[in-house]
């Protein structure tokens, strides 16, 4: 289910045809692709969270990055990667009522990760397969941060959301992001 979700995706740049490419390449090669336990690379999903008036972003100020950041995290087995984009949502944000904006994937994109200490172990650089999905969610809700990934919790206007971003790729990323969503 997941490669065909892949492979039917319509590539909106030459970023994403590359990414595709080699994610569709690295799926047919490689097992373990939904699980940490494949530290080559493995399949993350991140949410664009937009206000109703689609004039705010959700971004909270990830620890690893050092940066503000969209929501997102690792599929850990699972393959529906929409539901990781919500499950992650949730756990980094508080956020209760969301749904998405459409079932379809978004954006995607090979992300690079650079080798760190998670919960007292070192992880090895990898590649995070992402995927990524445009979600609505209330920006009245009360926000909660979640102390082991993130140190702020916090809804951006559209025009502020790449001067809070520190990490100069995720520029290129966000950019594209922008302006998907304006197509919803």
């Amino acid at each position: 289910m997941l490669y065909e979700q892949i492979q039917k995706y319509v590539p909106v740049n030459e970023q994403e045809q590359a990414d595709q490419k080699a994610i569709l390449d690295f799926m047919k090669h490689y097992d373990n692709v939904l699980s940490r336990v494949n530290q080559i690379a493995h399949f993350s999903a991140s949410g664009w969270t937009v206000n109703k008036d689609r004039n705010k972003v959700l971004m909270i100020y990830h620890n690893l990055y050092n940066s503000w950041a969209w929501t997102g995290g690792h599929a850990d087995g699972e393959e529906n990667l929409l539901n990781v984009a919500l499950r992650e949502l949730t756990e980094e944000s508080g956020i209760q009522t969301v749904k998405p904006i459409t079932y379809e994937i978004c954006s995607m994109e090979i992300l690079t990760v650079d080798g760190h200490i998670k919960h007292g172990a070192y992880v090895p650089s990898h590649l995070h397969l992402n995927v990524t999905y445009l979600l609505e969610a209330d920006d009245r809700e009360e926000l909660i941060v979640k102390p082991d990934e993130n140190s702020g919790v916090k809804w951006f206007s559209t025009d502020d959301v790449l001067k809070a971003c520190s990490e100069p790729w995720m520029h290129q990323i966000y950019r594209k992001l922008l302006c998907r969503m304006k197509e919803y």
